[in-house]
């Protein structure tokens, strides 16, 4: 029997969940399914590896192609999942991991309700808008516009399979490993679904901090 599984792996900008993933993935036989991006190459990236770096007028004829899975705006560029390698990968027997944003993952689980939604959630707004800040690749308006993202997106994550916390780096891949073998056994009595949920309560926690925080005006 073909058990392969899809996986939709969404978190903030800046939460660390590249370095989670990676770590989780690392000595596993799966298919890291790499996005199509109009946004600038970041130092240290490189094409293929992180993202394929392609212009505006090149995406916008992937999405006329309807070559791509899924596909959203954000923060002012483009970010894709290309359809092929994935399908091609799932009838291999092959898990596929994609790493995308909340608007792209609920476009996936439409089109394959059997996909896992897992969202990973920073420890606060707070540590996250200090991650972005330590990167010095981009100016404060454009950090406070992530974060303000960030919040959004966290409030969807309701609607996730299942949640993370990443406070402790080893303790997320745990978690997130413990979720991959239970799905693929076809065990789901860790999926969230009550607000009784330790997931859910780790969500509402986030969402409650960021109302008593100093960026709690990002939403004004």
């Amino acid at each position: 029997m073909n058990r392969a599984r899809l996986f939709v792996i969404s978190a903030p900008s800046g939460c660390g969940k590249g370095t989670v993933l990676s770590r989780a993935f690392e000595n596993r036989p799966v298919f890291y399914s790499v996005s199509y991006t109009t946004r600038e190459k970041r130092e240290g990236e490189e094409e293929g590896k992180q993202y394929h770096f392609i212009d505006r007028r090149r995406f916008e004829k992937m999405i006329e192609d309807r070559d791509l899975l899924e596909y959203a705006r954000y923060v002012d560029n483009y970010y894709g999942t290309p359809k092929l390698p994935v399908v091609e990968n799932l009838a291999r027997g092959n898990d596929v991991i994609l790493e995308i944003e909340t608007e792209g993952a609920f476009q996936v689980k439409k089109s394959y309700p059997d996909a896992v939604l897992v969202f990973i959630l920073p420890p606060s707004l707070e540590a996250l808008y200090e991650r972005l800040k330590a990167r010095g690749t981009e100016d404060d308006a454009t950090i406070r516009k992530r974060v303000a993202k960030a919040l959004d997106e966290i409030k969807h994550s309701y609607r996730y399979d299942y949640a993370i916390l990443n406070d402790d780096l080893d303790t997320a891949v745990k978690d997130l490993l413990e979720i991959v073998d239970s799905e693929r056994n076809e065990q789901t009595a860790l999926r969230h679904s009550t607000k009784e949920d330790d997931a859910v309560k780790l969500i509402e926690k986030v969402i409650l901090d960021a109302k008593t925080s100093s960026l709690s005006n990002l939403e004004k």
